[in-house]
């Protein structure tokens, strides 16, 4: 080979070195370029709110007076006349009904049956022309006191229950609205057959809405936490033995963009899919409700939807 073919040679040889080099730098510099493309996670949020949480045991039972009297004759005979009506108002030594205690050659002056209390009369079996003894009731008074609720409460609750306790009340026949109340009476033993206490809780009913007979459902708050920091249960992530959140933030990066911040919580009381947090969170922080599995720390999120914050109540 002469010098003057070695140099072409060298010539081409050192063409196709710069054109791979180029090449392989345009390669680099996408791959570089393709490196500092970071996801960004779709995600639904929500605010933590600083309000109160109540815990709670969900019974039912009926409606019932306060206090109930069946009114008696003094003397044996037949009713001769009947002077109420049931859901009549009657007052304490008010005529009921006339009794005769005459029987075939003896003649007697008529007995009057009066009202041993006031209030509303609910039953009235007395019927002009029947033959009564002194144990067969005329008529049944409720009490002008206020309405009770009777309910059965199963064994392993009685340790939470107590004088006083406060109590929410709905009724099917009210729907939408919630009545006030509180126990009253607690049984002094436990029904060996259901294994279950009576108790009695009273009803505020200034309106005069509530009838004796009616189906109520009602909660009786055994726990009440004010001041405190509360969010959906969705929110929490517990891994590995460790139960967070994450919380929104804006990205020290780039202002137009937000990134979460995972926070270690230490969770309260689960009620109804709201939870308490004890410590880690602050109110007003916007924590991830929904979307947050596949999330880590540091990472962006796109803020899809700002879901209704809690009620502080």
């Amino acid at each position: 080979m002469t010098i003057k073919n070695c140099k072409v040679s060298n010539f081409y040889l050192v063409l196709i070195i710069v054109l791979l080099s180029g090449c392989i730098g345009d390669r680099n510099k996408e791959s570089s370029q393709t490196e500092f493309v970071r996801p960004v996670f779709a995600v639904n949020t929500t605010v933590a709110v600083k309000g109160q949480i109540q815990d709670y045991i969900s019974l039912s039972g009926d409606i019932i007076a306060g206090s109930t009297v069946d009114t008696f004759s003094e003397a044996a005979g037949r009713i001769t006349r009947v002077n109420v009506s049931v859901g009549q108002r009657v007052t304490r030594g008010q005529a009921i009904a006339s009794v005769d205690p005459s029987r075939p050659g003896l003649n007697f002056r008529q007995s009057t049956v009066t009202a041993p209390i006031s209030g509303t009369i609910v039953a009235l079996p007395a019927q002009v022309g029947m033959t009564i003894s002194q144990a067969v009731p005329l008529a049944r008074i409720s009490g002008d006191g206020a309405l009770e609720i009777k309910l059965h409460i199963a064994e392993r609750f009685i340790s939470k229950m107590a004088m006083n306790l406060p109590c929410i009340i709905t009724l099917d026949a009210w729907p939408g609205e919630t009545f006030q109340g509180s126990i009253t009476e607690l049984a002094p033993t436990v029904d060996l057959a259901s294994r279950t206490m009576e108790i009695r809780v009273n009803v505020a009913d200034n309106r005069s809405r509530l009838k004796q007979g009616m189906f109520a459902k009602v909660k009786i708050v055994t726990e009440a936490k004010h001041d405190i920091v509360k969010i959906p249960a969705s929110a929490l992530l517990s891994r590995f033995g460790e139960q967070y959140v994450f919380v929104v933030v804006k990205d020290p990066e780039s202002a137009q963009h937000n990134i979460v911040r995972k926070r270690n919580v230490v969770p309260g009381i689960l009620i109804d899919g709201v939870l308490e947090i004890q410590r880690g969170l602050d109110p007003d922080d916007e924590v991830v409700a929904r979307g947050q599995t596949l999330l880590e720390d540091g990472v962006r999120v796109n803020v899809i939807e700002r879901m209704t914050p809690l009620s502080a109540n």
